[in-house]
């Protein structure tokens, strides 16, 4: 017997084999009841086994263990908060073996009427099917469910909002009362970098002589606590020039600075103050709603139609490759592809009015 009764209480004795082979005992006490310390055992021993006999539930923390070796915390965080409300409660007690491509039709099916986002859909949808892949990989589970079930929703909402320059200067003015905001909206605006890029910002970060940005880490709030992180990519560690009139502004806000240590943070807010003061500018200046991220958005637009190459884009904005750039941003690139068309026409109409006029001064 492995369940016993101790005082008021219940406690748990499960013999099992570690990862080596070795026999191992594991004791658990202070359960309520019998029923209690028998559901406590049945869930450890199925964990130990390794194997995919086992209910989703539990498997779900095995994928979580291993991962939070080897993602970012806030990416883990994101996961568990995914799995944990749309997930997990569909297929908590099937076992991982048995959930079939029908299994997750039906499940398909609920989240398609609960009218969520088509970018939601596709992010919830990718977190099971990358759990199923963990299985497939490290736990000789025959095949993904997933795949055969088909994806829902989409990677990319519909078009993309940014401003204009025009438009970025109207909702500057709404917030000029806001000397930090309106300081971190230029930033972002003006260099493309991400919101948590520029909240990490400190001052050893700054070269006013170089007029450049160094971009080395990431600023999350994660469970009420300030957490620096590495950046998004290994591309995203870079170094950002800036205009002058940018530089000027910065020497403006830094002078206001009083005591500031060159290690801490310039920008001593959270994302979701940025997003409170975004949301009252557009109020009060009357342009189209965007996203605290579409600056960047806008940032990369702007690029574009001055004819920056897209290599030297997806290098200031900190992409991983530049066909992140080139399929994030596809859509802008049709304009620039005309107006590359006119000039190879220009050049083209030139060269063959030079050949006339030499023709017909030989003649």
């Amino acid at each position: 017997m492995s369940v016993y009764k101790e005082g008021k209480s219940w406690k748990v004795q499960a013999y099992y084999e570690d990862w080596q082979g070795k026999k191992r005992r594991k004791q658990k006490r202070g359960f309520k009841t019998k029923g209690e310390a028998k559901v406590w055992e049945r869930d450890f021993l199925q964990k130990q086994r390794r194997s995919v006999d086992i209910n989703f539930e539990n498997f779900v923390e095995i994928y979580f263990e291993d991962m939070e070796h080897r993602l970012r915390e806030n990416t883990m965080i994101t996961k568990r908060y995914i799995m944990e409300l749309k997930v997990t409660p569909y297929f908590k007690e099937k076992m991982l073996s048995d959930i079939s491509t029908a299994d997750i039709r039906a499940w398909q099916n609920l989240l398609l009427k609960e009218g969520y986002a088509d970018t939601y859909l596709k992010t919830i949808h990718c977190q099971l099917a990358a759990l199923f892949n963990y299985a497939v990989r490290y736990y000789d589970l025959k095949d993904n469910p997933c795949k055969k079930a088909g994806c829902i929703g989409k990677s990319k909402s519909g078009e993309m909002e940014f401003w204009t320059q025009e438009e970025f200067e109207q909702f500057l003015s709404a917030v000029e009362d806001k000397l930090q905001a309106r300081i971190g909206f230029l930033l972002l605006f003006w260099t493309g970098m991400r919101i948590g890029e520029l909240l990490a910002l400190t001052y050893n970060d700054i070269d006013m002589k170089k007029k450049t940005i160094s971009i080395t880490k990431s600023y999350q709030r994660l469970k009420g606590k300030d957490v620096i992180t590495e950046p998004k990519t290994p591309k995203s560690k870079r170094v950002i020039s800036m205009p002058d009139f940018l530089v000027e502004e910065l020497k403006e806000y830094t002078s206001h600075l009083y005591g500031i240590g060159k290690k801490d943070r310039m920008f001593p807010f959270t994302k979701s103050y940025m997003e409170h003061c975004i949301i009252k500018g557009i109020q009060d200046s009357g342009v189209k709603r965007i996203r605290l991220h579409d600056l960047r958005h806008s940032h990369a637009s702007m690029l574009i139609h001055m004819g920056v190459t897209p290599l030297e884009i997806a290098d200031r904005l900190g992409h991983e490759k530049v066909e992140t750039t080139l399929n994030t941003y596809s859509h802008l690139y049709p304009s620039t592809q005309s107006k590359l068309a006119s000039l190879l026409d220009t050049q083209y109409e030139e060269n063959r009015t030079e050949e006339d006029d030499e023709d017909y001064m030989e003649g």
